[in-house]
C-alpha cells in the first residue's frame, strides 16, 4: 500500500503535477499538525470535553452568586452570537440554539451542534460560554469513578480485525480517520483494517455521496483506498467537496469506469437514493438511512461516529496515533516488531486538514 501511483498523462506537465500531488498527500499523512492549536481545542470543549477554567468561573457565579458580566446583553443578542461563532468554529456543520433562559446570573442554553444536544450556559455579558455545569450534590469521587471508560474485553487474534465506523464529514469520524491511518500503515498487513460507515448520515447529500464513492474504492481498489482516504481528509478549503474527491481519484489513479460501475450497483443493493429521497424512511424524520453497513452497525451496535471495533468488540480509544496504535497491538496473539513503532501522540483536529491539533475528546456525531 506504500507504493505511490500515478496516472499516466499525454504531456509531461501533467505528469509533473500528478507526481506533485502524490507526494504532498505523503508529507500529509506524516502528521504535519502543528498550529491553531488554541481554535480546536475550543472546538473541543464545545463538543464535549470540560475545561477547567471556565468551570471554576462557573462554579463561582453557581455558588456565590457573584455576576462575572458588567453589561448584560438580550436572548436574542446572544443566540445570534453563539451561532454566528460556532458555524465559523466548526464550518460545514449545522448549528443551532434550541432554547434560552434567564437563570438570574447567568444564562442556560440547550444547543444543538452536528446533530448532537448540549446543556450549555453563558455569562450575562455574552463573553464566556460553558459546556457544562458541576452538580455539587454528587460525590466527586463517584462521579469521577463514573466517568471512568469501561475497559473492553478484546478477543486475541493472529491478525485482529480493526472496523472504524465514522460519516465521511463528521468532524470527530476525521480526526479519528486522521489519527488511525499512521498506526494502520504502521501495521500494513498484520491487520484486517476496514473503514465503515454509520447506517444513518447527518451531513446531506454531499455525505451519502461520498460515502457511496469510499464504499467502492474500499471494495474495487482497496489497495488505492488509504491514500484516497488521506487525500480526501486533506481538503480543508473545500470541508470534503466533490471536487477535492474528483481530484483524488485522479492524483491516484483510480479506474473511474469501475468505480461508477460500482456505484450503480450498490446504489441499487442498498437503495442508496431512494432512502434519500424518501424522506419518511429518515432516522427520526432527520436523517437519511446509509445501508452499505448495515449488519455490521446492527451486529456491534455502533450508535454513532466515530466507532472503533477491535475483533468484534467496541474499544475506547484516544484519537492520536499511539493510543491507536497501542488499542490494536493489544489485541495481537503475539505482539509484532511494529507495535514498538513510535507514533504521534498528538491528537489531530476536528474536520478537514492536517494543520491543526486539539485536546483530547471523546465527542462524536449521533443522535
Amino acid at each position: 500500500m506504500e507504493n505511490d501511483d500515478t496516472i499516466e498523462g499525454k504531456h509531461s506537465d501533467e505528469s509533473k503535477k500528478s507526481k506533485n500531488k502524490s507526494h504532498a498527500h505523503k508529507q500529509y499523512l506524516e502528521h504535519k499538525m502543528h498550529k491553531n492549536q488554541k481554535k480546536y481545542e475550543i472546538a473541543t470543549w464545545v463538543l464535549g470535553a470540560v475545561s477547567t477554567i471556565l468551570l471554576i468561573a462557573l462554579l463561582i457565579v453557581l455558588t456565590t452568586g457573584k455576576n462575572l458580566s458588567t453589561k448584560g446583553i438580550s436572548e436574542a443578542e446572544l443566540k445570534t452570537k453563539t451561532v454566528d461563532y460556532l458555524s465559523k468554529l466548526l464550518p460545514g456543520q449545522t448549528v443551532s440554539v434550541d432554547e434560552i433562559k434567564d437563570e438570574g446570573n447567568i444564562y442556560t442554553l440547550k444547543l444543538t451542534v452536528a446533530g448532537r444536544s448540549y446543556d450549555s450556559y453563558a455569562t450575562k455579558d455574552g463573553k464566556l460560554l460553558f459546556p457544562s455545569a458541576i452538580d455539587l450534590s454528587v460525590n466527586p469521587e463517584t462521579m469521577s469513578q463514573s466517568q471512568q471508560p469501561a475497559q473492553a474485553n478484546v478477543p486475541k487474534t493472529d491478525k485482529p480485525v480493526v472496523e472504524l465506523f465514522v460519516m465521511s464529514h463528521c468532524p470527530f469520524g476525521t480526526q479519528a480517520e486522521k489519527g488511525i491511518l499512521p498506526a494502520i500503515r504502521t501495521l500494513g498487513d498484520k491487520v484486517d483494517f476496514k473503514v465503515r460507515f454509520v447506517y444513518y448520515a447527518m451531513h446531506g447529500e454531499k455525505e451519502v455521496k461520498e460515502q457511496l464513492t469510499q464504499y467502492c474504492i474500499q471494495k474495487n481498489e482497496p489497495d488505492k483506498y488509504l491514500k484516497y482516504l488521506a487525500c480526501f481528509l486533506n481538503d480543508s478549503a473545500g470541508q470534503g467537496s466533490i471536487d477535492a474527491s474528483n481530484d483524488c481519484i485522479e492524483s491516484i489513479g483510480i479506474n473511474t469506469n469501475k468505480l461508477e460501475s460500482c456505484k450503480e450497483e450498490a446504489d441499487a443493493q442498498f437503495e442508496i437514493t431512494k432512502n434519500l429521497n424518501d424522506q419518511s424512511k429518515w432516522l427520526s424524520g432527520r436523517f437519511p438511512l446509509f445501508n452499505t453497513d448495515k449488519e455490521a452497525n446492527q451486529k456491534y451496535g455502533v450508535g454513532g461516529s466515530p466507532t472503533l471495533v477491535i475483533n468484534g468488540v467496541q474499544v475506547n480509544s484516544g484519537r492520536d496515533s499511539a493510543s491507536f496504535l497501542a488499542s490494536i497491538c493489544n489485541a495481537f496473539n503475539e505482539k509484532p516488531e511494529e507495535c514498538n513503532t513510535q507514533l504521534s501522540s498528538t491528537t489531530p483536529g476536528p474536520g478537514f486538514g492536517y494543520d491543526s491539533v486539539a485536546a483530547a475528546t471523546a465527542a462524536g456525531c449521533g443522535v
